[in-house]
């Protein structure tokens, strides 16, 4: 089965618990736990996808590096975000969106990893690569706007971009988050991670309940593999961007804990 045919799944599995709405970071302050934040983008994005929750982050004294991923397999997606979070003092937070669940599932195992954070993401078991984290489910709206060149790098379509991964943002934005997207290594779909993070670690995740990508019921199943601290947001799939206060206060009260 192709990756375009295999990203499309999703199937309905039991609920998770989630919190209630968090308050706004901007009345949070970085009184314990970890202050290192490392975030992780996914595909059809790169480093500034984080842009707005890196100012908040930032202001209330966190410090933050946004991985610039290859997007070219799992090995060398996990290698510069090792390098990121080499490059700061102490235990990290490591956050990933979408396939950067993949991405810090492998990096998370870094022993200055105290805890992980994922949005709207895939999280793989036991050996398990992309395809296989989708293979259990039905096709997901967004992946039918999946394009691939000669080079055999998937891109996402304006159409699928306004449609299906930020459908909540106005219509500028859209064109900026298509502008910037990162291309995606088809093979990286097939790399499988071993021994991951999660199994280890304390989680914590966020449910885009308007995802189109990796929609809410395979997050909730995800979240509920993992016992996960849960948020639901009503969101796209880059609720980072659409409510980057929401996030930034969940990253926040989860460094608290760290």
């Amino acid at each position: 089965m192709s990756i375009i045919k295999q990203f499309m799944s999703a199937a309905l599995i039991g609920g998770i618990t989630f919190f209630s709405l968090l308050q706004p970071a901007q009345s949070q302050t970085v009184s314990k736990g970890t202050k290192n934040v490392v975030l992780v983008h996914g595909a059809f994005a790169d480093g500034s996808s984080w842009s707005k929750v890196i100012a908040i982050l930032h202001a209330k004294g966190f410090n933050v590096i946004s991985v610039q991923n290859p997007l070219t397999s799992i090995e060398e997606d996990a290698a510069a975000t090792k390098r990121a979070i080499a490059q700061l003092d102490g235990p990290v937070l490591l956050v990933g969106h979408s396939y950067g669940g993949m991405v810090i599932s492998e990096a998370g195992k870094d022993p200055k990893v105290a805890g992980l954070l994922y949005v709207c993401a895939l999280i793989p078991d036991e050996n398990q690569a992309v395809v296989d984290v989708l293979k259990p489910y039905p096709p997901a709206p967004g992946g039918a706007e999946f394009q691939q060149d000669a080079s055999g790098f998937l891109t996402l379509s304006l159409k699928g971009i306004n449609e299906h991964f930020a459908q909540d943002l106005e219509a500028e934005e859209r064109k900026i988050v298509f502008a910037t997207q990162g291309p995606w290594a088809a093979k990286a779909t097939t790399d499988k991670v071993s021994g991951p993070a999660w199994k280890t670690k304390p989680s914590w995740f966020i449910i885009g309940q308007e995802d189109h990508m990796v929609i809410p019921e395979l997050a909730r199943a995800e979240a509920k593999m993992i016992k996960a601290t849960t948020l639901e947001l009503k969101s796209s799939h880059v609720p980072m961007l659409s409510q980057p206060d929401k996030v930034a206060a969940f990253i926040i009260r989860a460094a608290g804990q760290l």
